[in-house]
């Protein structure tokens, strides 16, 4: 009988409409012990379903994406998996987009453009939770 290995790795999904962003956050959470990404979306549609399909513990959601935005995918995904750590990592830090996804359900909003490097932290943070 086979036995299945299991992982008690952070499982996080990456939703940005900037292909590049998605690769260099990849790559940065690839290099952290106990993390696995587990997918990625580039519209609302895409991520609203990717994360329900792989039910992850964490999201890394901007705001801005192709359809929708990530406010919506917020108010899809948090009341039907209220578990998932949503970080919201946008260029639209202004205060009344930091309300609106707080509110919908995100734990943690970060300024992409000024504190970009802070997921690192806060993904290790939601990882030495977990374990």
């Amino acid at each position: 009988m086979a036995v299945m290995e299991t992982t008690n790795n952070t499982r996080i999904f990456i939703v940005d409409d900037s292909e590049p962003i998605r690769a260099r956050l990849a790559e940065m959470l690839s290099t952290m012990d106990a993390v696995d990404v587990v997918g990625e979306a580039g519209s609302a549609r895409d991520a609203v379903a990717g994360i329900l399909r792989t039910r992850p513990d964490s999201v890394l959601l901007d705001l801005n994406l192709m359809g929708r935005t990530g406010i919506d995918v917020l108010r899809s995904v948090h009341p039907k998996a209220p578990e998932i750590v949503f970080i919201v990592l946008t260029n639209h830090a202004e205060l009344q987009y930091r309300r609106a996804a707080l509110e919908a359900g995100a734990t943690y909003f970060l300024d992409k453009s000024s504190e970009f490097d802070r997921v690192r932290e806060v993904v290790a943070g939601i990882a030495a939770v977990r374990h």
